[in-house]
């Protein structure tokens, strides 16, 4: 099956500003473009790239001052299979985790795991290890969490959603993860395009979505406690420790966000 993805983000800045935009599709997905996702900018606008420390692709440029636009709309292939279900798969000891999980195990400005300790093990030490306490941590979060786009704070860590019990999909992925690493389970933070396919309507207004992947049987599984079940339609764009590491558009200045649309549309088939 083929989706539609893409956004449209209008900025208006005072003054020439610095910016970095995370928003192509994750290498890993890259094959599955029917286009290049290059990001168009209006007006036309001077633009470097590179790669960070987790792989993701990142692009700097100087905004010009007054409105500007960034958008993309591309095709993108998949294969219209639900995320899998991974409540078998056993957890992997820390002696015999690769050398680049064991920062997932580690707190982030975010994920306050040394912080959830005792409560982590209090709540979910009698789950058998591995894909089922991660479920278990699902289930908790999904349940004591209460979503509200109207609550979202881009400042909330995890320590803070749990306490306040509100919050948005990057607050359930963020206390999911603190979750796991204090039960050292590797855990890194997730952000992307996610559709609505098998989804009851009225289907919500469309925006970037949050999950995690735990590493678990040797290899990276994902999981979405904010929706809780599995997903089709589901396109990675950047992984990192938590949110402050895949920042969608990072600016360096005042500037105002406009406008802000997201779509992953599913496209009928040929």
């Amino acid at each position: 099956m083929q989706f539609r993805i893409g956004y449209e983000f209008k900025y208006r800045f005072p003054q020439p500003t610095p910016c970095i935009v995370m928003l192509n599709v994750h290498h890993s997905r890259v094959s599955d473009l029917v286009q290049a996702d290059n990001i168009l900018i209006r007006p036309a606008t001077p633009v470097s790239g590179y790669r960070d420390l987790f792989g993701n692709w990142c692009n700097r440029m100087v905004a010009p001052a007054g409105e500007v636009t960034f958008t993309t709309d591309v095709t993108i292939s998949d294969a219209g299979q639900p995320d899998p279900d991974a409540e078998g798969a056993p957890q992997v000891p820390v002696e015999h985790l690769p050398n680049d999980a064991i920062l997932f195990l580690l707190p982030s400005r975010f994920c306050e795991s040394e912080q959830l300790l005792d409560l982590s093990w209090q709540l979910f030490s009698k789950e058998a290890p591995g894909g089922a306490r991660v479920r278990a941590i699902c289930n908790y979060v999904h349940n004591h969490i209460r979503f509200d786009y109207q609550q979202a704070r881009p400042s909330r860590t995890a320590l803070e959603a749990h306490a306040e019990r509100v919050g948005v999909c990057r607050d359930y992925a963020h206390l999911a993860i603190a979750f796991c690493r204090a039960l050292n389970i590797p855990a890194r933070y997730c952000t992307g395009y996610l559709s609505d396919v098998g989804t009851p309507p009225p289907l919500p207004a469309g925006d970037f979505a949050a999950w995690f992947e735990a590493y678990l049987d040797g290899r990276w599984i994902t999981f979405d406690p904010r929706n809780n079940e599995p997903r089709i339609g589901r396109f990675l764009i950047a992984r990192g420790r938590d949110a402050a590491d895949v920042a969608m558009v990072t600016t360096f200045g005042p500037n105002m966000l406009e406008s802000f649309r997201v779509w992953t549309d599913e496209l009928p088939a040929v």
